[in-house]
């Protein structure tokens, strides 16, 4: 049985907000600086949510918000994955709009899903030996995104025929940096089922910011949550990546090491390139909502370079002679007072 895609919303028009600055004006006419790193110039966004679509064995329907920029054509997707985190909405498609925002005003259609973890949906504790976080359908609701990508396209105004759908990229924070490892290759075994390939091959890249490490490394209790992410191994993670570090997320009850949310960079074959951001927690600044609370290391400068770092390395990989990575790279290298490194291999 097919899933159906069913559109009940769409918002209004919403302009991607960006100030000027005295460096900006000194860019080229075609270009932009965000957080001191070259982007292109932003235009209009449009939002559309929520999309609902009824997938044959999930305990509720599928929502999706798609965001888009008003104009072009041949548009790079990208699939973002939210986190697992205590708050009501940020951890759903109503969440992390510090990227959402940005990657669609510069050219990308964004699609967010609210995966079964979230806690809008109450089934953190439902009598499923995959909760809380419900790991395997999380992997499952990108796939059967893009299994109807074209109903998907077609159910939002304007976006019919719009869309590049060999240019796909996943992203995704903390449980969402680990669906995104999980869609490059990672490995890792099922309790029931054995050792699982959820690779995608319509996914050409990705940006996995803070993903949880060697499962190997967990802590005891960490390790009895969910038996299948204590095998997470990285050998058999081939697709490009960026992985994003914060330098200060460490938390004790996830495993001993300190640098355990960098295995995905570390322990992965390449090409891979390693994002270390100085003095960031978990929140690596704030992505996951605009003045969110529960950010414990607020700074808007730090998500500002991320999500450009993030935007140029995509580009680059779904557009190969792209200069937008290189581009950003060297404007790190020469920051004054860089928030962060870069490291490639």
């Amino acid at each position: 049985m097919a899933a159906a895609v069913v559109a009940t919303l769409i918002s209004s028009h919403l302009p991607t907000a960006h100030a000027s600055t005295d460096d900006e004006a000194k860019a080229s006419p075609s270009s932009f600086l965000e957080g001191g790193i070259p982007v292109s110039r932003p235009s209009p966004v449009t939002t559309f949510q929520p999309l609902t679509m009824a997938v044959p064995g999930r305990p509720v329907a599928l929502q999706i918000k798609v965001s888009a920029p008003t104009t072009g054509k041949k548009l790079p997707v990208i699939l973002l994955s939210h986190g697992h985190g205590s708050s009501n909405h940020l951890s759903s498609l109503h969440g992390y709009a510090p990227l959402a925002d940005f990657f669609a005003a510069h050219g990308f259609v964004v699609i967010q899903p609210t995966h079964l973890d979230s806690t809008t949906l109450g089934l953190r504790d439902a009598n499923d030996p995959e909760a809380s976080l419900h790991w395997r359908s999380r992997v499952q609701d990108m796939t059967d995104i893009l299994d109807h990508l074209d109903d998907l396209q077609k159910a939002v105004p304007g976006l019919r025929g719009r869309l590049d759908s060999s240019r796909i990229a996943v992203v995704g924070h903390s449980m969402g940096g680990t669906t995104a490892t999980m869609l490059l290759g990672q490995g890792l075994t099922d309790p029931v089922d054995g050792p699982l390939n959820l690779a995608d091959d319509r996914i050409k890249a990705g940006v996995a910011m803070a993903p949880a490490g060697n499962g190997a490394d967990l802590t005891p209790p960490a390790k009895a949550q969910s038996p299948a992410m204590r095998t997470l191994t990285f050998d058999t993670m081939t697709k490009p990546a960026l992985i994003v570090y914060g330098d200060n997320d460490f938390n004790p009850a996830f495993s001993a090491r300190r640098n355990w949310r960098a295995d995905a960079y570390h322990q992965s074959p390449g090409p891979k390139s390693l994002l270390t951001l100085f003095g960031a927690q978990h929140s690596l600044g704030g992505v996951a909502g605009y003045d969110a609370k529960e950010t414990t290391d607020e700074n808007p400068q730090r998500v500002a370079q991320l999500r450009a770092m993030s935007w140029a390395y995509l580009r680059s990989q779904l557009y190969p002679g792209d200069p937008a990575w290189a581009r950003a790279v060297t404007a790190l290298n020469r920051t004054a007072q860089p928030l962060g490194k870069i490291e490639s291999k």
